[in-house]
């Protein structure tokens, strides 16, 4: 048997090992991956993405000296992404730095109105075709530089982290060759009745200023086994730039923990997470956004999709507060050498649920209920403007599935991930081929 294992190994070029015998690694490395997929409402995706590592002489492997990430990519149907990030805890010593600056061009990005489940969520109406005419999608252009810093007390696991985040967000009614001229979409139906003012409904520029605290007990960041991460910051905006009463202050509390059930094969991690309004009045185009100290993912936002409750649909529930939790159990079915670089296959089986916490402008939703428009129809079922808020309860939302991850090195992670929403008034199936696990 073992003669057999050999002469396959040999035969693809590959060397099975296990972590004590991984190549160390020097100098650049690479991780290319072409921009490639397909969306019913965004149409083709297409262009390039690469993650690059610095690791010198080797002497901190796995981990890196600095790694730059950089996709230049776009949907057939005018959607943008340009990016390009930066991280490294060597270049100023004792500190932590990371940056990145970010556009997107998102001409039919997904609006389903405010806090969940009082929002009626129609399936049949969530797409660009002859019925549904894209009511739930909205233009939402993201320029964005984010900076931040993070350094230690003394030998602890305990540290301290702050930055500054500029953002420009311009928003409108969606743009598509597919929607056809005099379209109402419910962002549309926000603006009419007074729940987006005239005085946020094009966007705004705002600076969020961000500090806190940091512990990390991890025995690896980007594919850990073992340890704890917390991470407590409040964020926030004076609205210095656009004027619009839209002074806030917000709160995030990140927790990650990760348990050997086999050792250095099979992890059971967890991750729970709170974002919410302490103070002020945030601006209806910021409430998804979900900032972080370690950038994981190009675009964090929420509450749904792929970097908070999988299978849902994008940006579900949006809300002034709201909670999440992410479970996985992570199982490295292979590890071998290929190309001089260390490789690991492995599938995560998971589970995710999170709720809108405090509710946004509820009382500017009642206006809705007296708007009595005819505002789409779709097989042969009339809607107006007071069918899309429901006052229903909020409720948990839920997603199940499971994914696919290539690791190169322990650091490049390509993922391929598919889960299904639990309630089909979040959504149905989502698919999701990026990198990195969300947590």
């Amino acid at each position: 048997m073992k003669k057999t294992l050999l002469t396959a190994a040999l035969l693809t070029g590959c060397v099975l090992f296990s972590h004590a015998q991984e190549v160390t690694k020097t100098g650049l490395n690479f991780g290319p991956l072409p921009a490639v997929g397909y969306s019913s409402d965004l149409g083709w995706h297409y262009g390039a993405l690469t993650d690059i590592y610095w690791y010198g002489d080797g002497s901190t492997y796995p981990e890196y000296m600095w790694k730059a990430n950089v996709e230049v990519s776009r949907y057939s149907k005018g959607n943008t992404v340009l990016h390009s990030f930066f991280d490294s805890k060597y270049l100023i010593p004792g500190l932590r730095v990371s940056a990145a600056i970010s556009y997107f061009g998102n001409k039919t990005d997904s609006f389903y109105g405010f806090n969940g489940a009082s929002s009626l969520y129609v399936p049949e109406l969530d797409r660009i075709n002859d019925e549904g005419l894209g009511f739930f999608l909205m233009r939402r252009d993201i320029f964005r530089i984010m900076t931040c810093l993070q350094g230690t007390f003394g030998d602890s696991k305990w540290g301290w982290a702050g930055g500054i985040t500029y953002w420009n967000i311009n928003t409108g009614h969606a743009q598509n060759k597919g929607l056809t001229d005099g379209t109402t979409s419910i962002y549309d139906l926000y603006v009419k009745n007074g729940i987006i003012p005239d005085t946020e409904k094009s966007g705004g520029q705002h600076l969020e200023f961000k500090a806190g605290v940091v512990y990390d007990s991890r025995d690896h960041e980007n594919n850990p086994t073992r340890g704890a991460n917390l991470e407590v910051y409040a964020f926030g905006s004076p609205d210095i730039i656009s004027k619009q009463d839209n002074s806030y202050l917000k709160l995030a509390a990140h927790w990650k923990q990760f348990f050997p059930v086999v050792q250095d094969r099979l992890t059971f991690g967890y991750h729970l997470a709170f974002q919410g309004l302490v103070a002020g009045n945030a601006p209806f185009y910021m409430l998804q956004t979900i900032q972080s100290l370690n950038m994981k993912q190009i675009r964090t936002e929420g509450l749904g999709s792929t970097c908070t409750v999988r299978g849902t649909t994008s940006n579900r529930m949006i809300g002034n507060s709201y909670a999440w939790s992410n479970f996985e159990l992570r199982w490295s079915f292979a590890k071998f050498r290929w190309i001089n670089q260390n490789w690991t296959l492995a599938t995560n089986p998971f589970f995710d649920a999170g709720k809108i916490v405090s509710p946004y402008r509820a009382e500017q939703m009642e206006n809705l209920l007296a708007d009595k428009t005819v505002v789409s129809k779709v097989d042969g079922k009339e809607y107006t403007a007071a069918d899309f808020y429901t006052k229903n309860a909020e409720k948990l939302h839920m997603g199940a599935g499971a994914g696919l991850h290539i690791i190169m090195n322990q650091n490049f992670n390509i993922n391929f991930e598919v889960a299904k929403c639990l309630d089909p008034n979040d959504g149905n199936i989502g698919v999701n081929v990026g990198l990195n696990y969300i947590f």
